[in-house]
């Protein structure tokens, strides 16, 4: 089981204090979260991508790259990356070159957001956003499996003859997560090329989770990828802990109270009741998401939102430690008890390599140059 830390990049008040941090101090604290998570032992850190304020992250691959830079085994991902408004082409060169500064330390989520406008902010229909993600995809999965690509589909110009570069590290793309709270298309989606699919978890009681779960895997098996229980589920979640519960449910109050996602509707009590959200003691995050197994069943990515609704970057820092030091190695010890031996770990690119036969250099070295027209004879001898 993999665990780590999602953002979402908002850049909310401290109803606290009433102070709001610049986009400056955001993102100086994004990089310590990460490099934090990496310190207290979790496996993941992922950033979403909005192109609006109140948030920040509209270029996750530069900011994942700079993280990457500066920690050694923290596996780097998307909490979306936009597949319905992003050209595919874009993002499999930029993912691509992540996935070479990193040494493979990269996944990515696939989404289509939360935003409307980002839509025609980008020239794009949102309602066609379904259609855009399904071809948008297919385009993408094809760009890093074949070296040149012929394509036509309806929201694009067609490629003649193109090869998108860099190729994957050692010819093997990065793992693809899909990633939706609502959508049975994306879970099937998922599960028709035999990719993950990551059910957010936060805003929704646990049957609809487990629908949302129970389809993508019954279709992952008719689509011939394995049994059921080995398709490859990732949650979400936000937490909040304390060392006794009455103090933590006080100090998270104001938070969740004006949280512009869930502020002003739902009590803290009646969501936390109704929803994945726990706010309590280091043991009641533990037998809560111990919990989650019960209904989606052995799965392999746990991520926690622990920086959202102002919180400022002394409590979530804290919060990590708490997490790293009581919460997740109880859980790493728990789940693998329970999980079966069949029942495959969490996609790294370690094991996608080894699935695939082993390292390849991937590189394709063309036979001409487009600038200069001059044509190689041979590819160049190695340096």
């Amino acid at each position: 089981m993999q665990f780590g830390v999602f953002t979402v990049s908002d850049i909310t008040t401290d109803p606290t204090t009433g102070r709001t941090p610049s986009e400056a101090s955001r993102i100086d604290a994004v990089v310590t979260i990460a490099k934090k998570v990496e310190e207290v032992g979790l496996d993941v850190f992922a950033l979403g991508e909005h192109h609006n304020p109140p948030f920040f992250s509209s270029s996750p691959t530069t900011t994942l790259a700079y993280i990457a830079a500066q920690t050694e085994k923290l596996l780097l991902s998307t909490a979306t990356t936009l597949i319905t408004t992003n050209d595919p082409v874009k993002i499999a060169e930029d993912y691509a070159m992540l996935q070479h500064l990193s040494k493979g330390r990269v996944d990515l989520m696939m989404g289509r957001g939360n935003t409307g406008p980002v839509y025609p902010w980008f020239g794009k229909d949102i309602r066609a956003g379904i259609p855009l993600a399904i071809e948008n995809y297919a385009l993408l999965h094809k760009l890093w499996r074949e070296d040149v690509v012929d394509w036509k589909g309806r929201f694009r110009t067609p490629l003649q003859g193109f090869t998108s570069t860099p190729r994957p590290l050692d010819g093997v793309p990065p793992f693809v997560w899909h990633g939706s709270i609502r959508s049975p298309e994306i879970a099937e989606q998922a599960a028709f090329y035999g990719d993950g699919f990551f059910h957010n978890h936060i805003f929704w009681p646990k049957e609809h989770t487990q629908r949302m779960v129970e389809l993508y895997r019954s279709r992952f098996a008719h689509y011939g990828h394995g049994d059921p229980d080995q398709a490859i589920v990732g949650l979400g979640g936000q937490v909040f802990i304390r060392k006794n519960s009455q103090d933590a449910v006080k100090e998270f109050r104001p938070y969740f109270d004006n949280a512009p996602v869930y502020g002003h509707g739902p009590s803290l009590e009646d969501f936390s009741r109704e929803t994945p959200l726990t706010v309590g003691s280091p043991q009641q995050i533990i037998d809560r998401t111990l919990g989650f197994r019960d209904y989606v069943g052995d799965y392999q990515r746990q991520m926690f939102l622990i920086d959202h609704a102002g919180l400022p970057l002394k409590t979530v820092l804290e919060q990590l430690d708490i997490l790293g030091e009581e919460v997740v190695p109880v859980l790493r010890k728990e789940f693998a008890a329970l999980k079966p031996a069949h029942v495959p770990d969490a996609p790294t690119h370690a094991s996608l390599v080894a699935k695939a036969g082993g390292e390849k250099d991937a590189t394709v070295y063309a036979a001409a140059d487009d600038v200069t027209g001059q044509v190689r004879d041979e590819a160049p001898a190695a340096l």
